[in-house]
């Protein structure tokens, strides 16, 4: 394809960009502030090293810290206690590591039946830079997933957010590596319960909830949950928009207007599996632009400039020959393909139809696969694109959780 029809299509694609991004992060773009060091800048984020002994869930260390909408003021959510923990858990390969992220837990008594609920939050695409892990940008009011993570504290229910593996600690984010990011869910329901002072213990009911990439990490959650973490008292899973295929999902964007994402799996593949040497694959240009990728952040000036830049391009553009060809990257891939085990707790799975970033096919067969297995699944449609997705589907999440909650049954609808 020649140069001059790639600009072109660039310069079409912006605005869209643009307008997908502002839907995305509720018009708020993630800036730097004078009042708060970023985690490359912060010593809270190193963990120590060698790690101390202990198990998944374990607290490194804690402070604490504040939640917030205010991108200005920084003035904090009323009624909330927040920490920002350093906990225990483990990579894809079973390795012990050290994952950053936020507890909230609302300081008004919780009136309703038994204990307080947890939920474990995991977020969606933040991009692959340490300026836009979560425990940072909810401190400083540009958290585009900040409104929905106060509407689960609305209810009383406190709330752990992780940063997933690479994102404010050291080391490249493992991207939509499942196996990272389910495991980084469930021990930070563990570090929540095993925080001081959260009022939280061993006998809370949990859930997990996610859109999009936090969709994967839910689904992970869920199904490993009943092998990895039978300690909690897991109630119910959300795992909505989720990219359960990224083999599918890869060359569903192939060529597409959201080809950046594709490009940060691939990052967060290579990260998490050593033997996969993406710069193997790498032309000059695609060199070139993992280098300019190596921090970036979807909601800033940068992001959207360097998703902009990918937007309509190919593999192929990048690559010689595309890793996704070979067998040792087929192979991981589809180590981290949900749908292979049976969640141990009713699933609500919500998919946009018209959704432009992960495909609905793959996540349609998701549900097909679960269901095969015998979980209970509740899948449900809705008239959108991917980031009014996110939106739609919301109040239908929060029922649903909220009836697992409260003990209520559910046959899902197989």
């Amino acid at each position: 394809m020649a140069r001059g029809r790639h600009t072109s299509r660039r310069a079409r694609a912006l605005p869209v960009l643009l307008a997908v991004c502002i839907a995305v992060a509720g018009i708020v773009v993630e800036a730097p502030t004078v009042d708060a060091a970023t985690p490359a800048s912060d010593s809270f984020y190193t963990p120590p090293s060698p790690l101390p002994a202990g198990k998944p869930g374990d607290i490194i260390r804690s402070r604490r810290s504040r939640f917030t909408l205010d991108p200005l003021l920084k003035v904090p959510v009323p009624f909330v206690n927040a920490w920002q923990v350093l906990y225990r858990s483990e990579n894809a390969l079973g390795a012990p590591i050290a994952l950053s992220g936020t507890v909230l837990v609302p300081s008004i008594p919780w009136f309703g039946p038994g204990a307080r609920p947890l939920v474990s939050w995991g977020v969606g695409t933040r991009g692959v830079g340490d300026a836009c892990a979560p425990s940072y940008t909810l401190s400083q009011g540009t958290d585009y997933e900040g409104l929905f993570i106060k509407s689960a504290l609305d209810k009383g229910w406190a709330v752990a957010i992780s940063d997933m593996e690479g994102l404010g600690t050291p080391g490249q984010h493992t991207y939509e590596v499942g196996r990272s990011q389910g495991k980084a869910l469930l021990n930070a329901a563990r570090a929540a319960e095993r925080l001081g002072g959260t009022g939280l213990s061993s006998s809370t009911p949990v859930g997990v909830m996610g859109y999009s990439q936090g969709g994967t990490s839910a689904g992970w959650a869920a199904q490993l949950a009943p092998g990895y973490a039978p300690d909690l008292k897991l109630k119910g899973a959300v795992a909505g928009g989720v990219p359960a295929d990224l083999l599918a999902v890869a060359n569903f964007l192939d060529g597409k207007l959201a080809f950046a994402f594709a490009l940060f799996a691939a990052m967060g593949y290579d990260a998490a599996y050593p033997e996969l040497r993406l710069n193997d694959y790498l032309n000059a240009d695609g060199r070139a632009l993992l280098a300019s990728m190596q921090n970036i952040c979807l909601v800033s000036v940068d992001g959207i400039t360097g998703v902009a830049g990918t937007a309509f391009h190919h593999f192929s553009d990048y690559t010689a020959p595309n890793p996704l060809t070979n067998a040792a990257w087929q192979a991981r891939l589809r180590d981290n393909r949900l749908g292979s085990i049976k969640p141990g707790v009713p699933v609500f799975q919500p998919h946009a139809q018209f959704d432009e970033i992960v495909a609905f096919t793959q996540a349609d067969q998701l549900h097909k696969d679960w269901c095969a297995l015998g979980a209970n699944v509740t899948w449900k449609t809705y008239v959108a694109e991917h980031a009014t997705g996110l939106v739609l589907t919301q109040s239908d999440s929060f029922s649903f959780m909220s009836d697992r909650f409260a003990g209520r049954s559910t046959t899902g609808n197989c």
